[in-house]
């Protein structure tokens, strides 16, 4: 039994090292921005989807790419477009002959959302009619054709990027579809420091050459050990408080009552436990803690608390709401104090 429970603990601390070689190895060409790259290795340990927002030339895309070629799973890009149709996306049927029997029948061709890493890249640049046909692959890793559903490959992720909604020819993506992601990462300007060093090492004849360090098999055990790390009962409580905290007509954060139309769903409570077990296993420990909370209620919140027409008015943002509530409840912003 003694040898069993050794094993099983190496296992863990080998798969939780990866997780350090990972960053190690998107380090070689992503210079800073590791907030948002823990964020998005929370996401993918939490099995979850990943919305990335920021101004053009903050190496969203970059990211991306780069975290797909350090594990070794199927990788596709869609860049969307206005004339981008549901079909791109999910694949057609075509009409084919049997040539042994000269019968006609229809074949479904899959699209590229038939991988494992989809990279739906500007995907408020297609209007809705082209987002919604994310929708079911999203929530029920599937996807439904001429009366025939074709399962999905696992692990399934789709890591969004998309530029601010208050730029020209973009479709703010609806409520339902923003739900569906984990986490909403915004990407903000590098320090002046890493904006040198990303002038001086991008500019030049050598790119770092990123190597596989993780599988997709390794990813589902991590997935699994994710959901065996601890959180106390008094920590659901809070996290149940928090939810209910966004709500207008329940709340009695004045704040929310002021500048919030709609409030989060429940979930968003599974969302903050998942993606803070995912924290906590990635820092080395197994049981949850409030800065665990803390780090990831900004990016799992802020798509799923709506400000009304008053806040909007007054440049009050889903973020601003989110801190206020974390004051009231003694949650410290980004685990710091």
């Amino acid at each position: 039994m003694d040898k069993e429970l050794e094993s099983a603990e190496l296992e863990v601390t080998t798969l939780v090292n990866k997780i350090d070689d990972l960053k190690t190895e998107m380090a070689k060409v992503i210079v800073g921005q590791e907030e948002a790259i823990d964020q998005l290795i929370i996401t993918f340990l939490a099995g979850g989807h990943a919305l990335l927002e920021g101004v053009p030339g903050l190496a969203k895309t970059l990211i991306i790419r780069t975290l797909s070629e350090a594990i070794d799973l199927d990788f596709r890009r869609i860049q969307f477009t206005p004339d981008l149709m549901p079909s791109d996306i999910l694949g057609t049927e075509i009409l084919e002959e049997d040539h042994s029997t000269g019968k006609k029948f229809f074949k479904f061709n899959k699209g590229p959302i038939f991988s494992n890493i989809l990279l739906a890249d500007e995907i408020n640049r297609t209007p809705p009619k082209t987002q919604a046909a994310l929708l079911e692959a999203m929530q029920e890793f599937e996807v439904s054709y001429a009366g025939q559903t074709y399962p999905l490959a696992r692990p399934f992720f789709i890591l969004a990027t998309q530029n601010p909604i208050e730029q020209s020819g973009t479709y703010p993506l609806p409520e339902a579809q923003l739900d569906r992601f984990l986490m909403y990462i915004q990407i903000d300007y590098p320090s002046e420091q890493e904006e040198e060093d990303v002038l001086r090492s991008t500019t030049g004849a050598k790119r770092g050459k990123v190597n596989t360090v993780l599988t997709g098999t390794e990813i589902m055990r991590l997935k699994e050990l994710v959901r065996e790390v601890v959180i106390g009962d008094e920590l659901i409580a809070l996290v149940n408080s928090l939810v209910r905290s966004t709500r207008p007509k329940i709340t009695k954060d004045q704040k929310v009552t002021e500048y919030v139309g709609w409030g989060a769903g429940p979930r968003a409570g599974q969302a903050i436990i998942l993606t803070a077990k995912a924290r906590a296993l990635i820092k080395g420990r197994y049981a949850v803690t409030k800065d665990d909370l803390s780090s990831v209620l900004l990016p799992v919140m802020r798509h799923r608390v709506l400000v009304n027409f008053k806040g909007e008015a007054e440049n009050v943002t889903s973020d601003d709401v989110i801190k206020s509530i974390m004051y009231t409840a003694d949650l410290s912003l980004n685990g710091k104090r």
